[in-house]
């Protein structure tokens, strides 16, 4: 994965979010601010499982120029090695296994994760895909299950299995996304570790970024929360470390990117159901309107109708004014940022 890194400023990431990092999320950032590459919604992997052939559409026309790694998810060596196989048919940058994912359903079936709880079981899925996967094979992991004294055994495991990358979510998985990272565990994978070492979590804005890559020093920042709410965050960052003029955002240009999104989701759809896309975008819009007036914020959250939906994003986003740099200090949506840059 070294290839990939740009020479003179850390890696940018755009995060795989389930039900977000979709093909119209990809275009719609693209015409905004790129990452370096992409990873995408995880692939569920089971003895039964076939590749998703939406997902795939992620892989097979991405066309932003950047790479895509495809991600796995799943507990069962013999599937995991399948379906590596058969995604290195398509133009991917590599494959990702996902031992972070932190929700209930996923926890109970030992995966994602649920895996953390059982590093013997880690021990012989690395081992076992590192030697089906012939190209670049990176794991996405969590702190640990409970606590993040758990780190340093997983460590040795990363270590021991010549991983080319390892993403590392900085919260355990009993945290989910609430509270500060523990930017010393990344630290200690980036002096412990061969292969590059990506921080994730928390990142909200510039600020953010550079407090988490100065803690950590971290080869690359993955972003994800952060890149809903603003999709101008990557050139923000990139323009941070080499320098030059960033884009800041007004309301309309807010309104500029929900409308291209809601036009990309819709045009994705296999039928348009009026009422379907707009809680689709309401999802999408419980990170983008959290922080603005809160009038809108629940104006957005009980509308149902389309039109109804429209009125109340241009009443609150037809302006030229600057959009707020960051969520509240406060926020429990984008949790322990403040932590990050000191202003707890």
């Amino acid at each position: 994965m070294r290839d990939l890194l740009p020479a003179q400023r850390p890696a940018l990431v755009l995060a795989p979010m389930q039900a977000i990092t979709d093909l119209p999320f990809m275009r719609v950032l693209a015409r905004r601010s790129l990452p370096d590459w992409f990873v995408c919604e995880y692939f569920r992997v089971h003895p039964a499982s076939t590749l998703n052939p939406h997902l795939l559409r992620t892989i097979t026309e991405n066309q932003t120029a950047r790479p895509v790694f495809a991600q796995m998810i799943g507990s069962d060596l013999a599937s995991l090695q399948r379906t590596a196989l058969a995604l290195a048919a398509y133009p991917i940058a590599g494959i990702d296994l996902n031992l972070g994912c932190p929700a209930p359903i996923v926890c109970r079936k030992a995966a994602g994760g649920g895996l953390l709880r059982d590093p013997e079981a880690i021990n012989r899925l690395l081992g076992g895909l590192r030697e089906a996967i012939g190209g670049r094979f990176t794991v996405k992991t969590r702190l640990g299950y409970l606590g993040s004294g758990e780190f340093e055994g997983l460590l040795e495991i990363f270590r021991r299995h010549a991983i080319d990358g390892l993403t590392i979510h900085a919260r355990t998985v009993h945290q989910g996304y609430q509270g500060p990272v523990d930017t010393t565990c990344v630290h200690a994978a980036v002096a412990t570790l061969s292969c590059p070492v990506i921080a994730n979590g928390n990142i909200v804005d510039v600020p953010s970024a550079l407090a988490y890559h100065g803690q950590s020093a971290a080869a690359g920042l993955m972003i994800g929360r952060g890149a809903i709410r603003n999709p101008w965050i990557f050139g923000q960052v990139r323009t941070a470390f080499e320098g030059g003029s960033a884009i800041l955002p007004t309301y309309r240009d807010l309104l500029g990117y929900i409308r291209e999104l809601s036009e990309e989701i819709a045009r994705e759809a296999p039928y348009y159901e009026p009422l379907g896309h707009v809680q689709r975008m309401k999802r999408t819009l419980g990170y983008i309107s959290h922080g603005l007036d809160p009038a809108f914020e629940y104006a957005v959250r009980r509308c149902c109708q389309p039109a109804e939906f429209w009125t109340i994003c241009e009443a609150h986003l037809t302006s030229d004014e600057l959009l707020p740099a960051r969520p509240p200090l406060a926020s429990k949506l984008y949790s322990g940022f403040a932590q990050l840059t000191g202003e707890e």
